[in-house]
């Protein structure tokens, strides 16, 4: 992997910005906000972390990647497509009747996806479980998982990183997305979740905060992870909801909303690309 290649994982990201723009607004609803936000971590992971093959997705001690904040589907299906799991005109059928790209990834129709999810704090829960399993089959696979701030607002995810401190599963890193905002609007307004960092510690994990969108902070963060003995690591990442398109930008109304035609235009020529 070229990590010290930024800009190639700058042009990536903005791609996978642009795919998830166009397959929200074919669908015409879906969750563009939180799926902008997430692109550079979910670009690093794909593109510059994790030992995965396309033509073998079953491959035996491969690392894994849960979204628990499903909602953002499309940014995982952008991913797995730009990585060659499947063409990406496939994954612009996203929520149309019958199609394989729901709005939360279903591991059992969309080649790439380890579990399925949408209910907030499952998404960890099941990597805890995942991570456990490698540690008792002595798999060289890591187990990562991506929360949203919002998420942390359920008691699930609490069980779940007491759990993962408690067996020491130093194979799971946990990543926060931290835009600072949910569908009902700020986090601090609706439920406060911060300090996250200081929380997650309190419960035996090594927490790291970070820029999600400084690709040399992600991987340094990741470099970490892997490096931390004994205990689980979670990197929390300060992202901006909606990144890379203006009237997104910091947009509560983004979270779970369909751009019209003229906006969506306008987003993929702000990212770099072509209608």
């Amino acid at each position: 992997m070229q990590r010290e290649n930024i800009e190639y994982y700058e042009k990536i990201a903005a791609q996978l910005r642009i795919d998830a723009v166009k397959a929200v607004y074919h669908a015409g609803s879906g969750h563009p906000g939180g799926s902008l936000s997430a692109a550079d971590i979910v670009t690093a992971l794909y593109f510059g972390e994790m030992n995965i093959d396309p033509e073998n997705p079953e491959m035996e001690g491969r690392d894994k990647f849960v979204l628990s904040k499903g909602h953002a589907a499309p940014i995982q299906y952008a991913a797995l497509a730009e990585r060659g799991y499947f063409p990406v005109e496939k994954m612009m059928s996203l929520r149309k009747l019958g199609s394989k790209f729901q709005g939360h990834a279903n591991m059992h129709y969309v080649p790439g996806v380890e579990m399925s999810t949408g209910s907030l704090g499952q998404g960890i829960s099941a990597s805890v479980g995942m991570a456990l399993a490698g540690k008792m089959d002595h798999s060289d696979g890591r187990i990562y998982t991506l929360l949203g701030d919002g998420e942390l607002q359920e008691g699930i995810v609490w069980e779940a990183a007491m759990a993962a401190a408690h067996y020491q599963l130093d194979n799971l890193t946990a990543i926060v997305d931290w835009n600072g905002l949910q569908i009902d609007g700020r986090n601090d307004d609706v439920m406060k979740v911060t300090p996250i960092d200081e929380k997650f510690r309190a419960f035996g994990w090594n927490a790291i905060m970070i820029d999600g969108h400084d690709f040399r902070q992600i991987f340094d963060a990741l470099d970490e992870a892997k490096a931390t003995k004994g205990q689980p690591t979670v990197i929390v990442a300060k992202t901006v909801k909606g990144k890379g398109v203006d009237f997104m930008e910091d947009q509560a109304g983004w979270h779970g909303k369909a751009p019209s035609e003229e906006e969506a235009k306008s987003a993929v020529k702000q990212l770099g690309g072509e209608w």
